[in-house]
């Protein structure tokens, strides 16, 4: 790879390092509170080398390097450098490497799934290791992978057939797409759910499904598909082969985090607080996620509490497959004041629900008004931290139970110091400035509620059982004739369009809030304008920011697209890219792409703000019932085929001129620093401990969580 084709691969210098700020919000938490919160935290970061195994093989002996140099120098960062005998640059290249890779919990961006490399040379980093014994043991179990960019399919992660990197099939190198496909509609036809596995291909026709679970061995009453671990597989692609459960996977890591949640349990403030522990706790220990949709129901019913919290593997966006997911954890604290105008959203929501482009056969009998808050974050233990969150994930529980929507107050509103603001032109600056924070509430809050909120799948529950009339189908605005398709017993939104689900929903539900974002009510509820029409007013100022804001995204997104695979590197970016594609394409002049060189260096986008109401929400809407009629009607044929066109990147003006100047102006993105507690076995006190904001910060705070 040449010097010009590596330079996107760097780790950013410096990184944006900021602070997740939580002191004012944690101090007024009772004793007890502050106890529960403590305990999911523990249990959050416990899981955090899960995730480092679950990007590639290198990142936890990366991150064992990282703290045994901080072990052995005491944090003295300059005198570990005379010890070493490197420069002050060498120096500061790998703090900034070690806090982008602490603040990712390993070497591939959690946005982006790309691998960074360090800026400072190979010998800087054998020099460093050599200063302690440690440390050299580490650096020799990485192999050489830290630096390695001789293979540009295994900079981004991907399915191993094509190249790419993953862990997610462990030491699998020559499994195929077809075999990880026939296995996952092995586990749907079963019963087994996928989320906390992996899959590992063995000799002789040997398959392994690895079940995350503190206990080695299988439950004595069995798990989640009975006591059976050994499968022989009698027809299709695996006919004549072997598929065995194996359980204990992580078991190290979750027995630790079963320790911290039942330790949570004994703190909790209310009696579903503790059954979803115990659930958590049966979950973790014995491998079963059906213990696991269990302590999700308890949380949805732990409505409005003082501290928030979900543990487990939740997101599946970074298994090429789309079903295996990564752990995550958080704790964090309710911030009452912001919560009342989610509130008021949750209410209005069955109203605004009736503006979107179906009609009530495509849309669930009953909103089930969740739980909606906004939160200031204490703890979240991932590769990155969202800005909200709508979960669980499992559709049974989402169109029956209900689910819980979260807005990370603290996350949305840290800054870095002089960010820049590229493609936004200089008279609409003052504007998208003033009110970027503002729409940007507006809009996940509208995404999380009504955009993963809304919407019914259209299914045969059980053999010749409906949640429709099969005799009269709902007529598909999109064809004026009856639907042909639906979802078969045991299928579900994500069994079905696969790894095109994470990336085709979040744009569902980006392009909700686009379109409900222009009902002038929505942004009253947030403190903006009246509620009557005024696209010239405040109310407007926020929505046009908002549009801007979008097309801006769109626009930065391609620094996700890969140009050697022609792949997306991470879900929302690809979303985002389709809805700046929509705005190009709705016509009457209403978005367009301003630059006067062929070089694009003074690119600028132009956004007619007084047509936003009108040919941009018409295309929006447009965009949006087709996306959502193919979900609600299983239609993946026509769904992928339609949303696959949305994302196609023209290599020549979008995949090379457009992103080489989005790649110019790259900015980095932030990586947070949360702090630590710490509890008086004495006394029952907890104590937080805050870090500078600082890539020496960053690696210290990690080296105190002693996980």
């Amino acid at each position: 790879m040449d010097a010009q084709e590596l330079k996107q691969y760097l780790a950013d210098a410096p990184p944006s390092v900021v602070r997740l700020e939580i002191e004012k919000h944690f101090d007024a938490l009772t004793d007890r509170q502050k106890r529960y919160a403590h305990f999911i935290s523990r249990a959050s970061f416990q899981g955090s080398r899960i995730v480092a195994r679950q990007i590639s093989p290198e990142s936890e002996p990366i991150f064992d390097f990282i703290l045994a140099l901080h072990k052995s120098s005491g944090g003295d960062w300059k005198a570990l450098q005379a010890k070493a005998g490197i420069s002050d640059e060498d120096l500061g290249h790998f703090l900034q490497y070690a806090a982008q890779f602490l603040g990712n919990n390993g070497n591939y961006k959690s946005f982006g799934d790309s691998k960074f490399i360090p800026r400072c040379p190979e010998s800087a980093f054998a020099a460093l290791a050599a200063t302690s014994p440690d440390a050299q043991k580490f650096y020799n179990t990485t192999s050489g992978a830290i630096f390695s960019a001789d293979n540009p399919s295994l900079l981004h992660l991907g399915y191993p057939e094509q190249g790419h990197m993953t862990t997610y099939y462990p030491d699998s190198r020559d499994i195929t797409k077809a075999e990880i496909d026939a296995v996952s509609a092995w586990m749907a036809k079963k019963g087994l759910l996928p989320e906390n596995t992996r899959l590992a291909k063995k000799k002789d026709g040997l398959f392994e499904i690895w079940i995350a679970s503190a206990n080695t061995t299988i439950p004595s009453e069995g798990g989640d598909i009975g006591k059976e671990t050994t499968f022989k597989i009698e027809d299709g692609v695996l006919a004549g082969k072997t598929i065995n459960l194996v359980y204990g996977d992580y078991f190290k890591e979750l027995a630790a985090v079963t320790a911290s949640i039942r330790k949570a349990a004994e703190n909790a403030d209310n009696e579903n607080q503790k059954k979803m522990h115990d659930a958590y706790a049966k979950s973790f220990e014995e491998g079963s996620l059906l213990a696991f949709k269990d302590s999700q129901r308890f949380w949805i019913r732990d409505k409005g509490p003082m501290v928030e919290s979900n543990v487990g593997f939740i997101e599946t966006y970074r298994d090429p497959a789309g079903i295996r997911a990564e752990w995550e954890g958080f704790a964090a604290v309710v911030n009452l004041e912001r919560t009342r105008a989610f509130g008021a959203l949750v209410e209005a929501a069955p109203s605004l629900i009736p503006h979107l482009p179906w009609d009530k056969d495509f849309e669930k009998d009953k909103f089930l008004s969740p739980d909606f808050t906004s939160l200031e974050v204490l703890t979240f233990a991932g590769s990155g931290i969202p800005l909200g969150i709508n979960i669980p994930n499992y559709d049974d529980i989402r169109q029956t139970e209900g689910f819980k929507n979260v807005s990370l107050g603290n996350v949305l509103s840290a800054k870095a110091p002089d960010e820049k603001i590229p493609f936004i032109a200089e008279k609409d600056l003052d504007v998208y400035k003033r009110y970027q924070d503002g729409a940007f509430e507006v809009q996940v809050g509208l995404h999380e509620l009504t955009g993963h909120g809304c919407g019914k799948l259209l299914q045969e529950t059980s053999p010749g059982e409906f949640n429709f009339d099969k005799k009269n189908p709902p007529i598909s605005p999109l064809t004026g004739k009856p639907v042909t398709t639906w979802y078969k017993p045991g299928q579900t939104w994500s069994s079905v369009f696969g790894s095109w689900s994470g990336s085709y929903e979040e744009c569902r539900a980006e392009l909700v809030a686009m379109y409900l974002s222009c009902e002038f009510p929505v942004l009253k509820i947030f403190g903006f304008g009246d509620g009557s029409i005024d696209i010239d007013g405040e109310a407007g100022d926020v929505l046009y920011a908002s549009y801007l804001s979008m097309a801006r995204a769109g626009l930065t997104a391609l620094e996700m697209w890969d140009p050697k695979s022609g792949k997306w590197g991470q879900a929302h970016s690809q979303a985002r890219f389709s809805i700046l594609k929509c705005f190009l394409e709705a016509g009457d002049n209403f978005c367009k792409l301003d630059y006067t060189g062929d070089d694009l260096t003074d690119l600028k986008i132009s956004l007619d703000r007084s047509k936003i109401l009108t040919a941009g929400r018409k295309a929006v809407g447009e965009y949006l019932q087709k996306l959502h009629i193919y979900k609600s009607t299983a239609d993946v044929e026509t769904g992928t085929k339609f949303y696959a066109d949305m994302t196609h990147v023209d290599p020549d003006f979008w995949g090379k001129k457009v992103r080489d100047e989005v790649l110019r102006n790259k900015q980095p993105r932030k990586v947070f620093i949360q702090a630590n507690t710490y509890i008086d076995e004495a006394t029952g006190k907890v104590t937080l401990k805050h870090y500078d904001a600082t890539p020496e910060g960053m690696i210290q705070s990690w080296a105190e969580r002693e996980v």
